[in-house]
């Protein structure tokens, strides 16, 4: 491919989501591929390439064990009865000596024990939610999320989003398909309470997971979008992506209802730092105290001692977090909101005009005599199924159960060892990519390290200068390096520029990929730059050995 046909499939794609254009450059991988030995490397997605096994074996024991107790209330060839609380644990304990060595049981007797020994659960009462709800014999009971079940969801989430540090109060939370549906939800309810509506301002801190700002475009929102840019730099112009003072400072505009924001970002993957967690607490205190705010923690247990806006601003803040990524879940979709039982939220719904609530009243009218006093954490739920059918709304309780044993399992022993290792997994794919390609490991404070962000024109002036820079981004696309490494070395990347990220930047998944395989993208992102260097040489006289040290 010519560079003018690269800088014409570039403007093609300008504007299109870049999970979109990964398609254009997968079918260039390949083909590729199909011509060579060479296997293709695509680590343009976030989903990791290593699952938590023993969790999930703790998952299949207690399902053997549920389907015998449910045998003993009816056995007729196919067919079973449903499991009974009474006696349940007394029966696991015998069940579970005699089945010691089968995979999961181990720690599958330490999670019951764990419930019962640190939240005070009756042992027949939380061993049963859990065998009832992985049978999956009933509609969920609370439909917002199973009462022994958010309990333990509620823990995690305290230990891993709030640094065991979390404010006075309880929250509330609402089991959900994944943090995509939680997306969808949030965005929803807010738009049928009137807590926002079309054409507000609201605000959304980049670089971003695409949709964050894709949804609001949609014409039933068409919001108007103030960016807050993570444009911080240290002092040897290398990019920190944390929030400058002045980019917070743009939240003081009260006409800002709202803001969206993914902690550790996606895709730099790093965590808002203390400094500017604490003006971003102050600016809302002193001038915006009305401001809701949506933030998506999904990378947050790959940071030590990550502390989320639920943490430090718990009144004003929905919490969003999926085990997709930590636990290699994907598939399951688990996810939960949490919403803490003092919130702006709620104010607001109290403060609507008289002709709001009437409409809404009517909206709820069929689940509560008293409409006006549903909340809004309730209210996303009946939203979630058109209020009509609410009696059947809910995570299913599989799902719920797998979140439970997840939740557990990470507060145990085991699970402080896990997170070390899949922490580890990171830093070092992250160390042999910078390796490869032969830069220093940036190695940012609250760095994630779960996807990096590799800005091709800061590269390009901290090493050539800004001539090179000037050179490379009037002779070229900013997409033309990704299909460059497509075409000429199966690899797949993304846009940082899709993210709202720089526009000369590139996005790499460190979780998807074997280990040695990010020290070969590392050095086919070398080779693939250094053709620029070298073509900018040809073009503009340049000695080969102009370079900056």
């Amino acid at each position: 491919m010519t560079v003018e046909e690269r800088l014409l499939l570039g403007k093609r794609y300008e504007g299109i989501s870049p999970f979109e254009f990964k398609n254009e450059l997968i079918a260039l991988a390949e083909s590729k591929q199909k011509k060579s030995a060479r296997a293709m490397l695509n680590a343009g997605r976030g989903n990791p390439n290593w699952i938590a096994a023993t969790a999930r074996e703790a998952f299949f024991a207690l399902g053997q064990f549920a389907v015998d107790e449910a045998k003993l209330t009816l056995e007729a060839g196919d067919l079973a009865g449903m499991p009974s609380r009474h006696g349940v644990f007394a029966r696991f304990e015998v069940y579970q000596a005699k089945h010691r060595d089968r995979p999961g049981m181990d720690l599958l007797a330490k999670i019951i024990a764990y419930g019962i020994h640190r939240f005070a659960f009756d042992p027949d009462d939380w061993l049963y939610e859990l065998v009832d709800g992985i049978i999956g014999d009933h509609y969920p009971v609370p439909d917002r999320m199973l009462r022994h079940i958010e309990c333990v969801v509620n823990a995690y989430l305290m230990q891993e989003l709030c640094d065991n540090k979390p404010p006075d109060g309880r929250y509330q939370l609402f089991a959900v398909e994944g943090a995509t549906a939680a997306m969808c939800y949030i965005f929803q309810s807010l738009l049928e309470n009137e807590l926002l509506a079309r054409g507000d301002r609201v605000a959304i801190m980049v670089p971003i997971f695409p949709p964050y700002v894709e949804i609001p475009h949609l014409a039933e929102y068409d919001f108007d979008i103030v960016e807050i840019h993570a444009s911080a730099t240290s002092s040897n112009g290398d990019h920190t992506w944390q929030y400058p003072a002045d980019e917070i400072d743009k939240l003081r505009d009260p006409s800002i209802r709202a803001l969206f924001l993914v902690n550790p970002s996606n895709p730099p993957s790093v965590a808002i730092d203390q400094k500017t967690r604490q003006h971003l607490i102050d600016t809302i205190k002193q001038y915006n105290p009305r401001l809701m705010i949506i933030t998506d923690d999904v990378y947050s247990t790959f940071v030590e001692h990550f502390q989320s806006l639920m943490a430090d601003l718990p009144y004003h803040t929905i919490g969003v977090y999926s085990y997709s990524k930590y636990f290699g879940v994907t598939g399951w979709r688990l996810g939960v909101i949490a919403l803490h039982e003092k919130n702006v939220f709620d104010d607001r719904l109290k403060h609507l005009a008289e002709t709001q609530k009437k409409r809404l009243n009517a909206r709820y009218s069929s689940l509560t005599t008293e409409p006006e006093q549903l909340r809004f954490i309730d209210r996303m739920v009946a939203d979630s199924r058109q209020v009509a059918l609410n009696h059947t709304a809910g995570l299913s309780t599989p799902q719920q159960v797998q979140m439970a044993l997840f939740s557990v399992f990470a507060m145990l022993q085991e699970g402080l060892a896990y997170r070390d290792q899949t922490r580890e997994i990171c830093h070092k794919r992250m160390r042999l990519l910078y390796e490869g390609l032969g830069l220093p490991f940036p190695n940012l404070p609250n760095d994630a390290d779960y996807y990096t962000q590799f800005d091709l024109a800061e590269w390009a002036v901290s090493h050539y200068g800004q001539g090179f820079s000037d050179y490379l981004t009037k002779a070229y696309s900013p997409v033309d390096i990704l299909l460059r490494l497509a075409e000429q070395s199966s690899i797949v990347l993304l846009n940082g520029g899709g993210f709202y990220g720089p526009a000369w930047s590139i996005r790499v998944s460190l979780a998807n990929l074997a280990d040695d395989d990010y020290a070969k993208i590392g050095r086919a992102l070398h080779a693939a730059l250094e053709t620029y260097v070298t073509e900018w040489r040809a073009a503009s006289g340049a000695r080969d050995d102009t370079k900056i040290t």
